[in-house]
This record gives structure tokens, C-alpha cells and sequence, in this order.
């Protein structure tokens, strides 16, 4: 086939100076092509005579006809119908036909049907050569990689063989001519060239000649080649008319923007120059264009100088912001117009944000034209209003935080990579340094030992062959005759090697030899490979059994190795495998300290969870939010039951809330109107919850303008939300105590200072603590102890050391007057006067430091002079937004000193509901109710934690408690010198004083005994007559009841953990207690308590037989036995239910002990609790 390429000359097109072809990447199917279409060149350069005028070079060919059909030479001088002659395009292939009609060297002209006009056009012939044609300029060369792209598509085509080929773009030629473009040629249709392609001679067949099966498959090969070229140029046609029409659109399309951009531009220079000159006349200062200002726009501002303060400035400059200076500050140079009056003029992009523009005009130094202090303001119309653009804000804020929380979490990763990649280092070489030394001790040994050994002993022992080595198969004889063996029925060899470097790795059983002088017996061993000194000792029976050994008087027996390896290749594979054992030794105990950490934070984390659900769950009754976890952004829907506060049976509830402790920027809210709830005594309404909201706080009202309020005592009520963009600023808060565990601790308050203050640290709280710098404080506690610096007050110097206790900072003041050098922490007659001045002086302290704390907490008689020195001399003197919190722990201490701190105090608790409750008709505490709030103590879960208690012999959690705690038992039982047995056993762990039920104590240890149950008491006097009472009881059953009882007088912190681990039960029968804690840390080892109902051992400890309802509204279980009175009927009614459940129910009772360990005693939920009234004493 031929393809024409005709040349035409569109005289409405203008001339170019250079030209292109430009291709386009094709893409989807070619089969969907047009057959027909042509490529047009677009700015076709030339040197001919022809210059001035743009030329159509276009390829067409028609592959519309059915494939199977041939195309045939016309004659010669005929043409189709409505076309001019064509001259014949030269082929650059061909090959002979076995018609020879043709001339040599002729091209056969194959025409497509053209669709064309029959005026005659100016042509021009292009040859199509194989030859390439060199010398085109660069820049109309044919854009290669497009040309190279097609012919890869074309290639990648079904059907096509390797063979097929796209001539690239250095075969264009420039200067008018035209190389080959894809010339084809085919006598054949598509399907035969499918055929062919598989065709192949039967060399079996005799009737077919060879020859002809030669010239048979020459013609199918030449038939394919053509077919394919066919296909090619058809393909590659459509391609290129593709891409002239898509050429075509583009330029037609930039043709018409332009235009039409001409065209508006014309339009907005007219509009502007009449709104110039409207604004000149009007004497405006200054406009916008376009008037409407909307977002993602641009915009040009114009200034009226002459109008404008800075009328004699030769530079103007505009300075602003969007969104009221909210967002994308800006600063441009305004430039003079032609309009006019004095116009100049800028342009500005408004960002899709905004809803406003905010600016002033400047001379670029400090002259402000500034529209009389108002600044000027443009308001941008459709776009954001101010609650979406603060919604926008929030939401770049949360991207913000989650990027450098990605990239915080991404530095904290690479920081702990490279912290373990050191340690790993550090504790390689220590392994490498230790794997040294025991192989110079282990050689050093064994160089001792083998001064000594022989090959053998005369008349005792021998080995044959007497030359051997590691892995050698050896007899060793015995004469049994020779020791302490001789009249033993069997005789064994327990044996090592190395001085018994692997321990007992050989034993053999010995049999009798038929060698005559002695009784001789042998036994055949392996030698150890490796082995340097063989290590044996005889025995009259096998490892386990043996009783009597001849162990050579206690050194032994020892034979040398003769054919050892060289010493050195032994002691350095030694120190080899000595240094692999302990990097698999360490590798063992570091994987099982990281799981054991991972499983304590993962346990911490789910109870701090649950802990926060029953928080929030615990009000229930009265308010609850749908969902119950609140997330910022979210809508919740509040529910209130009425019918339970002092808005029961009134006709409207009103709800009035904000956000972040009442202090959130869209402040109090409008109160809504809540809406009945079917069928139900509760009402609701919809909140929508802000991004940057972090706690949801509330109120209810019975009328739209308050009438009686619902604020849950002056709280107010609080849920937390999740998710916000803002985080709650910390507050920071100072307890000022003569106590801290474990530095200087008497009682509980000095567990309570520390472990409150660690809980409320690990809300992201600031916590510091001054305490008196004692001469007996347990300075091994206090890390990073230094002196930091001196001050003065009432004529006195105080010293001021800081250091850290359980990791909280600690401000120890040490006057110089002695006060605090005095041995103990109270028992001086001068009590009063000592922690007097110290209270004073840690005001001082903080005062002069520069301290401004929110909350200042002070603890029981001892602290409470800081409640009125703070408000007589320091609450207006620097220290003014501080507010004091003060709590009783005992109230039968200092009761005149407790009621004048809470006359002072913003607010006040004590350290149970129950409690407070009991001292509430106190004449200390009477006056002051309103402020009073009783808080629940807790234990703290780190020191008390059976999971790591190093002095318990085996770890456990809920889950393997009955494990744990049987081990725990038999340690108890051995420790003290108890009877070991299955039976119940009681635990008693308190000091001994008339507050603690001394009574009840001594008549439950007798009971439990009855009972044939175990007894063991941890404790002592102060009193020394109580003392000395329990000193006989204690030998009284140490001599009749040694088994069931015994009493340790004394305080002795690893007993009292095994104690609690170990016992079944903890009794805690006291008269009166504020809270107690060592019924939670009974519950925290699984064991049961068992308690007088009263303080915070009622409210902690709910009767397995009559508490079930208060458990369930506390959100709990039933967890132990109570009892009433202070009588020994009452605790012997509840020792009684308790071990016979033991006996009569031990399934139930290992469940009672597994569900006790569930529930969290911790701080967790008293640290929000005192956070709520933190708040609460700020707020007032």
C-alpha cells in the first residue's frame, strides 16, 4: 500500500517562522480510532520557493474495507473518481511479485476512496524514503519523546511481533522534505497474517515438496510483514488526527480567553475609572474593586492620598489582616494611578476564609493613617461567618497539634532507639568484661586443679585406654574394695569435667571386672568434648538416691585429658560461650522486666478508664449525657432526673452551661428550656459541644431568669471531654505538711500528702510540697538533695534545701533556732510553737520566691495556722489569687485550732462521706457545713501492688490469684512459724491503741482460733501498758496455740506485705476510723476484710449478705463482712459468716477474692474528685 501526503496551502492561515510537530500522548483504546484522519503541522518551517505561505502536509488511508479482501494496481494514468493523478509516492521495501509485469525498481500506488473536492490545489511531492535525512533544525525537529511514546503503544498492541517497527523523529526531515514516516505495504488481509503467523511445513508429508513448502512459508512471512505495517500506519494516522483536532480545540479555546479576558479587562478599567471619579467627587478616601468583596477573590484597594494623613508622603504602604487580625497578616505598596484626584492603588488576594479584612495605610516607617483609631474594615460577603471561621481555627489548631504530636511521638521513638541502642552497647560490653573474668576465675581454678590430677591412682582408680580425648569412649575402673564403698550393692559414677563447669553430666551404673588384685568394677563413659579435666565422685546408687559416696575425702576424684585441644582455643571459645550465655541471660530477664512493665501499665490504664466511667456514671441518677464519653465537636444530648434534686415537681427546667471551667470565650450560654422525656421523670436537651472545649459545666434553674438553682452543692456539675484542641491549663497547687510518706511518716497523713499529690501530678497538675527539714528524715529517699538558699523572717534564718520525694518536688525549711533538730516529728512540748513558725515561714517562703500558687492544701492541727496567716497577712499582699483548702484527717486532735482553719479555709473536707457525717455536729465543724466535703482516701497502687511486690514470693493479679496467694500463705506460715495447712487465715495489721477496737482485736483472735482458723498480728503500742498486755497475750498462745497464732509487736513493712498476700482475711474492727486504709490494701491483695461498720470503712466495705443495693450505687459489688456494734457478738457474727464461707463455699470465696482485686482503691478516683473542689474554691 501507498500513502499519499498532501501539501496545501490554507491561505487564511499566517506565516510562521519556525516550525513544529507536536504530538500528543494518545491514551485508551486505538481501536476506537477514526480510519480516516490526518496530521496537520502546525508552524511548518521551509526553505523553498514557497516561503510566506503555511503548508498542510496530511497522510490518509481508508482501512474501512472488510480484511479480508486484496487491493490491486490500478493502471497506469488512472485515478479514483473526483481526484487529480497523483504521482506514485516511492516505497522504500519492496519485493518481487511472481507476476513480473511491473518495471523494475516501480512502486505499486495504492489510493485509498478520498472524500475530497475536485478543485486542484497546489501539491508538493514528498517522497517517502528509507534513507534518513539529516540536518533539521533543532528546533522543528519532531518532539521525540512523543513520537517514541506512540510507536511504544503501537508495539505493546496484541498481535504485534518485534519485528514491527515506527520510524522516530530524526527520520523528519526538515527544509521542506520528508523522510519515512511508517510506509506500509500488504497484499494480504489481517486474517491471513493471523494464520500465517502459526503456519508451519509437515516434514512428514511426502506429497509436498520441499521447495514448495519453502516458497509456501516465504510468502506467509512477507504476507505477515505487510499486514502488520498496514495496521501500524492505520494506527498511527489516527493517532496523529487525534492530535491535530485536540491541537485545533486548544488554540481556539486560548484564542477565546484571551478575547474574552481583553474584554473584561476593558470593562473593569472603565468601571474603576468611574468609581474613581464618583468617589472623588463624593470626597471619599478610599474604595474597593469590586464593591462586593467575596472570599478566595482578588481584589484592588484605592486609596485617596490627598484625602489621607499621609498626603505629603512619597511612599504609601497598606499593612492589614483578615478575620478582625485573626488571620494572614499582609503588607503591599500601593502605586499611583493615571485616575482622577490623587488615587493609588494595590492589589490583594482574599483568602476563602474570611469574613473580613482589616488594615490601615502607612508611610513603610511610623505614619499611620489609621481611619481616626477605628482602622478600616472591608466586610467579604458569602463566605465564612465568625462561628465557622472559629470552627476553621480549631480545626488548624487540632492539624497542628496531631502534626507536632507526630513529629513529638517520631523524636521520642528516635530518642528511645538510640537510648536503647547505647545501653544495649554499654551492657554488651559489660557482658563481654564479665564473660572475661569468670573464664580467667573458671582457668585460674582449673589450672589449681590440675597440679593435683593423675592418669590414674594406684590400687583406687584407672582409665583405659590411658590416651584419649574429648568424645572418646572410656572405661574407668574402680576397685571397690579401696574406699568407703566396699560392701555397697551397686556401685555409680556421678561425673563433670572442667571442675564440674556444667554440673553433673555423667552417670553411669558400674559392673564387676574379671581383673584379679582387688575388687574391681568399671564403668564405660563418653569423655565430654572439650574436657581438660574429667570430675567424679563413686556412689552407692544413682543421682537422687545415692546415700553413701566415695567423694576422695570431700576433694573428689580428677583426671587430666591427655589429648586435649591447645589450652588457648579452649579458654577463648570459654570466654565465647560464657559472654553468648549471659547476653541470653540478660536478653531472657530484660524481655520479662519490659513485659512485666507493659502488662503493670496496661493493668494501671484499664482501671484508670473504668475508674473515669463509674466517675461519670456515679451521678447517674441525677445527670448523664447520651453518649456517655463526650468529644469535642460532637452533639450530646444531657438528660436530668429532677425528681432527685430540689427541682423535683417544678413545671420547667432550665439548663444553663459553658465550656472549660465556665471560662471559655463564647462564655455562659443562653439557657435552654429542656423538653420531658416520655414515660420518665427526666428531662434533656441538645448541646452542641465546641473543638476547643475540655470540660462541659452546668446548672439547672426552675425559670428561664434562675429562681432556685441546682449547682450539686455549690460545685456545679462537670463532665469531661475528649478530643479538644485546648488542653486545661494546670493549676498549681502546694501543700504546705509536717508529714510525707516515706521520708517522715507517722500516720496516714503523711500516705495521703504523698500519694494525692502524685495522683493529681499525673493529671498534668503542678504539685509542690514544703515540709520541716527534720534531723530524722530518711535522706536515702530524697533524690537530688542540695541546699538552694537562705532567708529571713521574724529574726530568724531559714534554710531552704530542695530535693525530690517519689518523684515530687519537696521545699525542706530548716530554721536555724533548733526547732527541728530535735529527734522526732511530733512528742515535743513545744508542738504548737514549732509547726506555728514553720507555717509562717512557708508563707513567707513562697512570698519572697516569687511562688503564685492557685491552691495552697494544709493538713490537720499541725498545718492549720497557714488558713488565717494567709488571710491576715498574705492573701492581699501577693499571694491574692490563691485560694486554701484545709482537711482533717483526725478530728481528735487540735479540735480548736481545726474550727479557726475552718473558719479560714475556701474549702474544707475530711477524709470520708461517713466521716464527715460523724463530726458534723462538732462545734469545730458546725458552722462551716456548707464548705465541708467528705473525700474518700486511696492507697497507693505502685507501693501496693501484688503484681510487683518484691517481698512476695510470687507476683499475681486477679488472674491468678488463687496461685499467688497459696504461695503467699506458705511463705506466711513458715516466715512466722504457723502450722502449714489449709486453713483460714486471719490477718491483723494496726497500731494498738483504744481506737482501733483493742477489745474486739484480742476477743477475734480467740474466736478465729475456736474456729480452727490462723492467726497473725503485726503491730504495737504506744501506750506501754497496751504494750505490755499484748507481750503476755502473745506468749500465752505462742505456748498453747503456737500453730493457729502469732503476734509480732513491731513494725515490720515486709512482713505487712506478706501478710496481706498471705492471709484470707484482714480484720479491722476499730471504734471510730476517718477512713482506714488498710481494708483497700487487704482488697488489693484479694484477701476479704472484715470490718465495723463505721467512716470510711462503711463507705468502702459493702456486706456480702446486706449491701448489694449501696454496692451497685457506688457502681461495686459486695467485697467483705461488716458488722455494728463494739461488741464481741458483732465481730463474731461477721468472723463467723466469713470462715464458714471459707469451708462451705471455696468457690465462691475465690471468686469474692478475684472481684475485690477488680475494683480500684487507688487515688485515681479521689484525685478528680479533689480537682472538682479545687475548682470549685477558685471559682468562689
Amino acid at each position: 500500500m501507498e500513502v499519499g501526503l498532501q501539501l496545501q496551502r490554507p491561505m487564511s492561515c499566517r506565516f510562521h517562522e519556525r516550525g513544529l510537530f507536536k504530538f500528543k500522548h494518545v491514551l485508551g483504546s486505538l481501536a476506537s480510532f477514526n480510519t480516516a484522519q490526518s496530521i496537520q503541522f502546525i508552524s511548518w518551517r521551509t526553505e523553498c520557493s514557497t516561503g510566506g505561505v503555511s503548508h498542510e502536509i496530511s497522510a490518509s488511508s481508508d482501512f474501512s474495507r472488510k480484511r479480508g479482501r486484496r487491493f490491486s494496481p490500478r493502471p497506469k494514468g488512472s485515478a479514483p473518481e473526483g481526484f487529480m493523478p497523483k504521482v506514485p509516492v516511492g516505497m522504500s521495501t519492496q519485493r518481487d511479485h511472481k507476476n513480473n509485469d511491473d518495471k523494475k525498481g516501480s512502486s505499486m500506488l495504492v489510493s485509498s476512496e478520498y472524500a475530497g473536492s475536485t478543485k486542484k490545489t497546489p501539491e508538493r511531492k514528498v517522497a517517502i524514503k528509507k534513507e534518513p535525512v539529516i540536518g533539521l533544525p533543532k528546533n522543528s525537529q519532531i518532539e521525540k519523546g512523543i513520537v517514541d511514546e506512540t510507536a511504544k503503544q503501537i508495539k505493546e498492541i496484541p498481535g504485534t511481533s518485534k519485528n514491527f517497527r515506527v520510524s522516530n523523529s530524526s527520520q523528519l526531515a526538515g527544509n521542506g522534505s520528508l523522510g519515512r514516516v511508517g510506509s506500509v505495504e500488504s497484499d494480504i488481509s489481517e486474517d491471513a497474517y493471523q494464520k500465517s503467523k502459526y503456519l508451519a511445513p509437515d516434514k512428514s508429508s511426502d506429497s509436498v515438496n520441499d521447495e514448495v513448502i519453502e516458497g509456501d512459508m516465504k510468502v506467509s512471512e512477507d504476507a505477515s510483514l505487510k499486514s502488520k505495517m498496514e495496521w501500524e500506519a492505520k494506527l498511527k494516522m489516527e493517532m496523529e488526527a487525534k492530535l491535530r483536532m485536540e491541537m485545533e480545540t486548544k488554540i481556539k479555546m486560548e484564542m477565546e480567553a484571551k478575547l474574552r479576558s481583553e474584554m473584561e479587562a476593558k470593562i473593569c478599567k472603565q468601571e474603576i475609572e468611574k468609581l474613581a471619579q464618583e468617589n472623588f467627587l463624593k470626597g471619599t478616601k478610599m474604595f474597593v474593586y469590586p464593591q462586593v468583596v467575596k472570599p478566595d477573590q482578588d481584589i484592588e484597594v484605592f486609596l485617596n492620598r490627598s484625602l489621607s494623613t499621609l498626603s505629603d508622603e512619597p511612599n504609601v504602604l497598606i499593612m492589614g489582616s483578615f478575620n478582625d487580625w485573626r488571620w494572614r497578616s499582609f503588607t503591599a505598596r500601593l502605586n499611583k494611578t493615571q485616575f482622577q484626584g490623587d488615587w493609588w492603588s494595590c492589589q490583594l488576594h482574599v483568602p476563602k476564609e474570611s469574613y473580613k479584612m482589616d488594615f490601615v495605610f502607612f508611610n513603610g516607617q511610623s505614619k499611620y493613617d489609621n481611619n481616626d483609631q477605628k482602622d478600616f474594615y472591608i466586610t467579604v460577603e458569602g463566605g465564612m461567618d465568625v462561628l465557622a471561621f472559629e470552627d476553621f481555627l480549631l480545626e488548624e489548631k487540632r492539624r497542628e497539634q496531631e502534626k507536632l504530636a507526630e513529629e513529638k511521638a517520631k523524636r521520642e521513638r528516635q530518642e528511645e532507639e538510640q537510648r536503647r541502642i547505647e545501653a544495649e552497647k554499654a551492657a554488651d560490653e559489660a557482658d563481654k568484661e564479665q564473660a572475661k573474668k569468670e573464664t580467667e576465675r573458671k582457668r585460674e581454678m582449673l589450672h589449681q586443679l590440675t597440679k593435683r590430677p593423675a592418669r590414674s591412682v594406684d590400687n583406687v582408680w584407672y582409665i583405659e585406654p590411658s590416651d584419649f580425648k574429648g568424645e572418646d569412649f572410656v572405661r574407668l575402673y574402680y576397685n571397690k574394695s579401696s574406699g568407703p564403698l566396699a560392701h555397697a550393692e551397686e556401685l555409680w559414677l556421678h561425673g563433670g569435667h572442667n571442675n564440674w563447669k556444667d554440673g553433673l553430666s555423667i552417670a553411669s551404673r558400674l559392673v564387676s571386672s574379671e581383673k584379679t588384685g582387688g575388687d574391681w568394677w568399671y564403668a564405660e563413659v563418653t569423655v565430654p568434648d572439650g574436657a581438660l579435666v574429667l570430675d567424679w565422685v563413686f556412689a552407692d546408687g544413682p543421682p537422687q538416691k545415692a546415700v553413701v559416696y566415695d567423694n576422695n575425702g570431700h576433694q573428689d576424684f580428677h583426671a587430666i585429658v591427655p589429648k586435649t585441644v591447645p589450652e588457648e582455643l579452649y579458654w577463648i571459645e570459654e570466654e565465647h560461650q560464657t559472654y553468648r550465655k549471659l547476653q541470653e541471660q540478660r536478653r531472657i530477664r530484660e524481655e520479662a522486666v519490659r513485659a512485666k512493665a507493659e502488662k503493670t501499665a496496661h493493668m494501671k490504664a484499664e482501671t484508670k478508664e473504668r475508674t473515669l466511667r463509674k466517675f461519670l456514671l456515679s451521678q447517674k441518677h441525677i445527670v448523664h449525657t447520651d453518649p456517655l464519653d463526650v468529644k469535642a465537636g460532637s452533639t450530646v444530648m444531657v438528660f436530668y432526673n429532677p425528681a432527685n434534686t430540689v427541682l423535683s415537681g417544678k413545671s420547667e427546667v432550665w439548663f444553663r452551661y459553658s465550656f472549660n471551667r465556665w471560662t471559655h470565650h463564647m462564655g455562659p450560654l443562653p439557657p435552654q428550656k429542656m423538653l420531658h422525656v416520655e414515660n420518665s421523670s427526666h428531662v434533656k436537651t441538645t448541646v452542641k459541644v465546641p473543638l476547643d472545649a475540655y470540660m462541659m459545666d452546668f446548672v439547672f434553674s426552675e425559670r428561664e431568669d434562675g429562681g432556685i438553682f441546682d449547682n450539686k452543692n455549690s460545685m456545679d456539675y462537670h463532665i469531661p471531654v475528649s478530643g479538644s484542641v485546648a488542653k486545661e491549663p494546670p493549676m498549681h497547687i502546694v501543700h504546705i505538711a509536717v508529714e510525707m510518706a516515706p521520708i517522715a511518716k507517722v500516720g496516714g497523713l503523711g500516705d495521703v500528702v504523698t500519694s494525692l499529690s502524685r495522683a493529681v501530678q499525673d493529671l498534668n497538675h503542678n504539685v509542690d510540697i514544703i515540709l520541716p527539714k527534720y534531723d530524722c528524715l530518711k535522706h536515702g529517699n530524697v533524690k537530688d538533695f542540695e541546699y538552694q538558699r537562705s532567708y529571713h523572717w521574724g529574726g530568724t534564718e531559714i534554710k531552704v534545701w530542695t530535693g525530690k520525694v517519689e518523684g515530687l518536688v519537696v521545699y525542706f525549711l530548716e530554721p536555724q533556732n533548733g526547732f527541728f533538730r530535735t529527734g522526732c516529728i511530733y512528742g515535743c512540748k513545744n508542738d504548737g510553737q514549732r509547726f506555728g513558725l514553720f507555717c509562717h515561714a512557708a508563707l513567707e517562703f513562697l512570698l519572697q520566691g516569687g511562688f503564685h500558687p492557685d491552691i495552697l492544701h494544709c493538713h490537720d492541727w499541725s498545718s492549720a495556722p497557714v488558713s488565717w496567716l494567709f488571710k491576715d497577712y498574705y492573701m492581699h499582699y501577693g499571694l491574692g489569687k490563691t485560694r486554701v483548702v484545709f482537711t482533717i484527717h483526725n478530728l481528735e486532735f487540735g479540735a480548736e485550732l481545726i474550727g479557726k482553719a475552718m473558719a479560714h479555709s475556701h474549702k474544707a473536707t475530711t477524709v470520708s462521706p461517713t466521716y464527715s457525717k460523724e463530726v458534723a455536729g462538732h462545734p469545730a465543724i458546725a458552722p462551716h457545713l456548707y464548705k465541708f466535703h467528705g473525700i474518700i482516701n486511696g492507697i497507693d497502687q505502685d507501693i501496693w501492688d501484688p503484681f510487683n511486690d518484691n517481698f512476695i514470693p510470687v507476683s499475681y493479679t486477679s488472674e491468678n490469684v488463687d496461685e499467688g496467694k497459696r504461695a503467699a500463705k506458705e511463705a506466711l506460715q513458715q516466715r512466722v512459724g504457723l502450722k502449714k495447712a489449709d486453713l483460714p487465715l486471719v490477718g491483723i495489721i494496726s497500731r494498738l491503741t483504744h481506737q482501733k477496737g483493742i477489745h474486739l482485736i484480742k476477743h477475734a483472735i480467740w474466736h478465729t482460733i475456736e474456729r480452727n482458723g490462723q492467726v497473725v498480728l503485726l503491730g504495737s503500742a504506744p501506750d506501754p501498758r497496751i504494750q505490755n498486755d499484748f507481750v503476755n497475750l502473745a506468749n500465752q498462745l505462742h505456748s498453747g496455740h503456737g500453730d493457729h497464732a502469732r503476734l509480732c509487736l513491731n513494725y515490720d513493712e515486709p512482713l505487712s506485705h506478706l501478710i496481706y498476700a498471705g492471709a484470707d482475711f484482714i480484720l479491722v474492727p476499730s471504734i471510730f476510723e476517718p477512713c482506714g486504709l488498710t481494708q483497700l490494701t487487704a482488697m488489693r491483695y484479694g484477701s476479704i476484710p472484715v470490718v465495723r461498720k463505721t467512716g470510711g470503712l462503711y463507705d468502702t466495705v459493702f456486706d456480702v449478705d446486706h449491701d448489694k443495693e449501696s454496692a451497685e450505687a457506688q457502681g461495686l459489688e459486695p467485697n467483705g463482712f461488716n458488722f455494728d456494734g463494739a461488741d464481741t457478738a458483732g465481730v463474731d457474727y461477721a468472723l463467723n459468716r466469713a470462715i464458714s464461707a471459707w469451708y462451705d463455699g471455696r468457690d465462691w470465696f475465690n471468686s469474692l477474692r478475684k472481684k475485690v482485686m477488680q475494683q480500684d482503691w487507688s487515688w485515681n478516683r479521689p484525685a478528680l474528685d479533689y480537682m472538682e473542689l479545687y475548682h470549685s474554691a477558685r471559682k468562689n
